[in-house]
Parts: structure tokens; sequence; C-alpha cells
């Protein structure tokens, strides 16, 4: 990958229909040996157990998900998380993301949740709304 600036060059798109539409709440990145970096595989409006069924159980991604929940006060709230999916079948593969990782956490200011995940039990929901709110 080239510089962590050159390795979103390729999403940002999708990104910033991610942060200004209601259309998408998930957008998944697949690292590419290109000047674009990552680019993105999966956009779309995804529940929580679509988003858990899009994850490869071999590969390495990067997923922006717009998290929905309710506050304990009733009211509803929307996060980003940052997720970097690193299964343990994927040995290797992590380190051509930690570059997109790192530009990401940078890019998207306003995602306080940031996660390295090994495994899906790790993205329960009940865990994420509690990291989020």
């Amino acid at each position: 990958m080239t510089s962590p600036a050159g390795s979103l060059e390729g999403c940002l798109d999708a990104l910033q229909r991610l942060k200004e539409t209601r259309e998408i709440n998930t957008v998944i990145l697949r690292h590419r040996d290109v000047p674009e970096g990552l680019v993105p595989e999966v956009e779309g409006n995804l529940t929580h157990d679509e988003l858990l069924q899009a994850l490869p159980a071999e590969e390495v991604r990067l997923v922006v998900h717009e998290l929905a929940f309710a506050s304990p006060e009733g009211t509803r709230r929307n996060e980003r998380v940052l997720i970097l999916w690193a299964p343990a079948a994927a040995a290797g593969q992590e380190e051509a993301y930690s570059a997109g990782y790192a530009a990401l956490k940078e890019f998207l200011t306003d995602v306080r949740v940031h996660l390295t995940v090994r495994q899906t039990d790790q993205l329960e929901y009940r865990r994420l709304v509690a990291l989020a709110g």
C-alpha cells in the first residue's frame, strides 16, 4: 500500500455516502494492490446479522458501520464504528490493512469506537451498543 492518504482514494465516495445520506449504513473495504489501496466491497443498508454474514471467514476487512440503538432514556441514536476484521484464519493479511486502518481513524474524526476483532462474537450487538453508548 502507498501512503495512508493514498490508501483511501478508492473508498472516499462510499465513505461520503455513508456520512451524508441515509441510503447506506455499512461500508466494507477490501485492500487491493492498486493506487487506490482500499476499495469498497460492500455498500449497503445492512442489519447486524447481515453485517456478520458479510464478513469473510478467512480474510481481513475494514468496516465502517452506522450502529442504530436506543439510549437508556429511550431516544434513538446512531454511532459509527470502525472495525478491523482480522479472523485468525487470515494470519499474515492484517499488515496490508494497517495503514488504511490508521488513515480511516484520522479521516473519520467523529468515530469514537475503533475495534480490532478476530471472532464474530466480539461483534455482538449489545457489546457494540455498550461501547458506543
